[in-house]
């Protein structure tokens, strides 16, 4: 029989929650997390800093092989030199098992170094602590995979003392070189395997200047190993808690773990079509087996649904599980003295909703209309795609720098015509686009003083980063000062900025008009506009009896809308007598990506949050060796993608003038 092993993924996963050992990796309990490594990896720039960190230590010998015995056998006959350097390193102990990034041996002296797509700036004891001693939250996930890590490699060489390192991109450094980004491209394979090819062009200047930092955490691990771990029904140190995790997955026996805030996210979650084609859910039998529910206990919200509550441990521990166990003093909601309701109002306004069964939206008419009345027409309605480079595009410029590649643009006048008058895109290998993105927003703002509307805060968020890469960059920009100008007037300045503004058309922001002023019971407490525009196109007969017909992109004068890139299209169309969500209608932006990962995109519950496909979509065709073809038919569903963005805050707007009436 096959050892089972306790990787450091596996490790990771336990962390998050020690039940999921025993689901991971089983057919019949389906994950519903994305299952391609490179999606995550193209996304947050994974694959191009862990082969830049191999190119900071020349002379390595990488181990390839995925069986796990040739890869032992490998390191093992390599280890025997008096210095080497190994990538992917394979090392065992026990039921253990990990493979090492960068495994860096010296006499009897072995560095581990744990290369993460991650920015780190400043020192370590600040960086990685809490003020009150203990480890950040952000950063804890990263120290315990390399203390987990370090443990291994000193059961395994005991005769050797080890440091563990976290190698990851340093925000205060400049990339010392033009084109360093485009080195490091994906290939596939006949077989459609896919690997990281380092150019051949990159030189002795590219590696100069070090963009990525070697930060020793053995202090960290140290504490690690320290602090007290419950599992079971005991307490112990971080030996007997990870030897208690690998003896359970060992045996494949499942760890029972109570409810918890966690299991709000659960990917073993089974949708309703995998339950009817026989397949299991893991969060499912957790709550059969830990709280005794049965089937119909499933089809009743439960608290963890609420939207914005930090209660829900609490509600758990109490017992409280359903929406329907929850008084009005345990949500305690309460004026906050603004228009509109509180959050406690608005997460107390879900619970009643769910407890009397009322499944009608709820509008605040008086302040949503006062709110309608003050804004300047033509309205404006914008949404920006973007994405941040862990390697920098071009020399002088600082990893994970914001760049802002698309826009899209819609406007409605005081008549009600609708038109999608404009959009930007630049997914040009290597180019950094963001000077000549505002440019074109420019452009298409400046020619009214109509109201603009974002919907969060990411578009007033990068307009603010641009405006300091303006502001800072040491280049003759002849437009620096009027870019300025323009990005100052349709913002407010964010906290950390040291100027401070509010532009006289700053942008409206619709999802805070959504949490003041709208909530619709299908939305299930998400203001995610992939759950508003769906939830609302169902609760609109307006909408529907508009949008059933292919009036979009249709050149009919008396009501056709115009587009940039869809013609005579039907937005609504219906299954089992609902509205079928408008992003299940877009093209399929990537034929070779399978349709489960597809959907993951498109939602906003992956790994990615909203923006996951167009994220991706513009690393592929940043870092993949892909035909002309490939690359305009990416642009073009990239392109309808982001018009629907604008396109779904138009359909809010004009759902709210429909029930305003």
């Amino acid at each position: 029989m096959k050892l089972r092993y306790l990787t450091k993924s596996r490790f990771k996963l336990a962390l998050d929650c020690p039940t999921k050992l025993f689901y991971t990796g089983k057919a019949a309990h389906p994950d519903q997390k994305l299952d391609d490594p490179f999606l995550l990896a193209l996304a947050d720039g994974g694959f191009q800093v862990g082969e830049l960190a191999k190119c900071y230590h020349p002379g390595g010998y990488e181990i390839k092989t995925l069986d796990y015995a040739e890869a032992l056998a490998a390191t093992n006959a390599l280890l025997q030199q008096d210095q080497v350097i190994i990538f992917e390193a394979a090392v065992t102990y026990a039921n253990f098992f990990i493979r090492a990034d960068i495994l860096v041996k010296r006499h009897d002296h072995i560095e581990l170094i744990e290369v993460k797509a991650k920015s780190f700036a400043g020192d370590p004891e600040t960086e990685f602590y809490t003020k009150k001693g203990g480890l950040s939250a952000n950063w804890r996930p990263y120290l315990m995979d390399v203390a987990f890590q370090k443990y291994v490699v000193e059961k395994a060489f005991p005769g050797c003392t080890v440091s563990a390192y976290l190698m990851l991109a340093d925000k205060d450094s400049l990339c010392p070189t033009d084109g360093l980004n485009q080195k490091f491209k994906i290939s596939k394979d006949g077989n459609g395997r896919k690997s990281v090819i380092v150019s051949a062009q990159l030189n002795a200047a590219d590696l100069a200047d070090q963009i990525l930092v070697k930060v020793n955490v053995d202090s960290c691990c140290a504490f690690i190993y320290t602090e007290p771990y419950e599992f079971g029904a005991r307490q112990g140190d971080f030996a007997s808690y990870v030897q208690y995790l690998a003896d359970h997955y060992a045996r494949d026996e499942k760890i029972a773990s109570p409810p918890s805030v966690q299991c709000g996210a659960c990917e073993f979650k089974a949708m309703p079509e995998e339950l009817a084609q026989g397949l299991k859910s893991g969060w499912h039998e957790c709550w059969q087996e830990s709280v005794g529910w049965r089937e119909q206990d499933f089809n009743a919200p439960t608290v963890l649904e609420i939207w914005n509550c930090r209660k829900k441990q609490n509600f758990l521990q109490a017992g409280k599980l359903k929406m329907t166990d929850l008084t009005r003093a345990d949500i305690g909601p309460h004026e906050d003295g603004k228009l509109g309701i509180s959050a406690s109002e608005r997460q107390w306004l879900q619970v009643a909703k769910v407890q009397n069964n009322d499944h009608t939206p709820w509008l605040d008419r008086e302040n949503l209309a006062r709110e309608m009345d003050s804004w300047v027409y033509p309205l404006h309605f914008i949404d920006f795609e973007t994405t941040t480079a862990a390697i920098p595009f071009n020399r002088g410029r600082h990893p994970y720098e914001g760049i802002a590649f698309q826009f899209s643009h819609h406007v409605v006048d005081q008549a009600g015509r609708i038109e999608h008058r404009g959009q930007y895109s630049n997914a040009e290998p290597g180019v950094f686009p963001n000077y000549e993105f505002v440019r074109r927003l420019k452009e298409e703002l400046s020619q009214d003083n109509g109201s603009i509307f974002r919907y969060a805060a990411h578009e007033n968020s990068y307009l603010n980063q641009i405006y300091r890469q303006l502001q800072d960059d040491p280049h003759d920009i002849i437009d620096r000062d009027e870019l300025c100008a323009f990005i100052r007037s349709i913002t407010t300045s964010v906290s950390s900025s040291t100027e401070a503004w509010e532009g006289k058309r700053s942008m409206i922001d619709m999802c805070e008009l959504v949490k003041r002023y709208y909530y619709d019971p299908a939305t299930r407490g998400s203001n995610s506009i992939k759950q508003v525009l769906p939830a609302i196109l169902n609760s609109s007969e307006f909408l529907q009896r508009k949008y059933v017909r292919p009036i979009y992109g249709s050149s009919d004068v008396s009501d056709g809308i115009p587009s940039l890139n869809y013609r005579n299209w039907t937005w609504i169309k219906f299954q089992d007598g609902k509205v079928v969500d408008p992003y299940k209608l877009l093209p399929n932006m990537f034929e070779d990506i399978s349709a489960k990962n597809l959907d993951l995109l498109l939602s906003d519950s992956n790994e990615l949050r909203d923006g996951g496909a167009a994220l991706t979509a513009y690393a592929r065709m940043q870092f993949e060796e892909m035909s002309d073809y490939e690359r305009e038919a990416i642009s073009k569903a990239l392109l309808k993608y982001c018009e629907l963005d604008t396109l779904a805050m138009v359909m809010i707007y004009e759902g709210w003038r429909d029930l305003l009436g």
